[in-house]
């Protein structure tokens, strides 16, 4: 006679356990924080020490970067806009907020485009330059990932009761990105083209 063992009456996928996955978004966000107060240094660090005659030193546009900058920080705002719309469950006003999110971010990414264009040194120029293209480039690196993220939480949206309420990580997390994407910007913007 063989005997079979029973299943437990309860399993560990019903017990509650706290949802730690902002947390490690938080933590991987620290990580590229870091990663860029590294690169920020490194630029001070060159403009502490400029070799540079101040006549080679390139001369940057600022009305294209002004524009990106004001769209950008737009955009963390209309991005807040769906928080507030999914804690009333209105999954229509989260895609109508994380669609003009997106529009706004492919229209910063097209005037970063439009502004290396323009520009009238290259990336082995000078250690002006290379720093210039590595913390503007990694930047819209990141904008182009919060873009596609943003997208991908539009295409999940169109699944009925996929967010709600009580389940929106995709949409927290997302927006958590875009703002740490802003604020980033906003140091760079002032490191760049203000001071």
């Amino acid at each position: 006679m063989t005997t079979t063992l029973e299943a437990p009456k309860h399993s560990h996928l019903e017990e509650s356990h706290p949802d730690h996955r902002i947390f490690g978004l938080i933590l991987f966000l620290v990580a590229e924080g870091m990663i860029f107060l590294g690169l920020f240094a490194a630029y001070l660090t060159f403009r502490a020490v400029n070799s540079l005659p101040p006549e080679q030193m390139p001369e940057l546009e600022l009305l294209i970067p002004a524009i990106n900058t004001t769209i950008l920080i737009s955009s963390s705002f209309v991005i807040h806009g769906a928080e507030d719309a999914i804690k009333k469950d209105d999954v229509r006003e989260v895609q109508r907020y994380f669609g003009i999110t997106a529009l706004m971010g492919a229209v910063f990414l097209a005037g970063q485009i439009y502004e290396y264009s323009q520009l009238s040194f290259g990336l082995r120029d000078n250690l002006f330059a290379s720093t210039f293209y590595v913390l503007t480039g990694f930047h819209g690196l990141h904008v182009l990932v919060g873009l596609l993220a943003i997208l991908a939480v539009l295409w999940r949206s169109r699944q009925p009761n996929h967010y709600s309420a009580k389940h929106h990580f995709g949409i927290e997390a997302a927006e958590i990105y875009w703002h740490f994407v802003d604020i980033v910007w906003i140091v760079l913007f002032v490191l760049l083209y203000l001071l």
